[in-house]
């Protein structure tokens, strides 16, 4: 049996010794990353859609769907995390605002973009519904 040198077993017994609590610390330090369902990104597109219908549907017709409470809807039926609740109000908004800069009145290229954006909307809760549904 081979002793080690003096410097080698102290270095060895440090490292037993202060390797546990250091990885812990480092463990602990990193938040921990959800994963994402896989629907996050029909989720997402839909709730930009939503946020665009928001800001449309007013403008063009006197539409008595209020999309910003079916969006509360939606997020509190899918319980998603924090961040993922914040992705998801974040593209309704960005729909909403994409609108809102350049459309000030109902145009035809309006009334199309609302005609269109109700069936996306309705192909993507459909596609959502059908495949990731319990």
């Amino acid at each position: 049996m081979t002793s080690r040198p003096p410097h080698i077993a102290r270095l060895s017994a440090a490292f037993r010794i202060g390797l546990p609590p250091l990885l812990l610390a480092l463990c602990c330090a990193t938040p921990a990353l959800a994963i994402d369902p896989p629907y996050q990104k029909q989720m997402e597109r839909l709730s930009e859609v939503m946020g665009s219908l928001y800001y449309l549907e007013p403008l063009c017709q006197a539409g008595s769907d209020d999309w910003r409470a079916e969006m509360a809807d939606l997020i509190a039926l899918d319980e998603p995390d924090e961040d993922r609740r914040q992705r998801l109000a974040g593209a309704f908004n960005g729909g909403y605002e994409a609108f809102a800069r350049f459309h000030h009145t109902c145009t035809p290229a309006s009334r199309e973009a609302l005609t269109r954006l109700l069936q996306e909307a309705e192909k993507l809760a459909r596609e959502i519904h059908t495949r990731f549904a319990e």
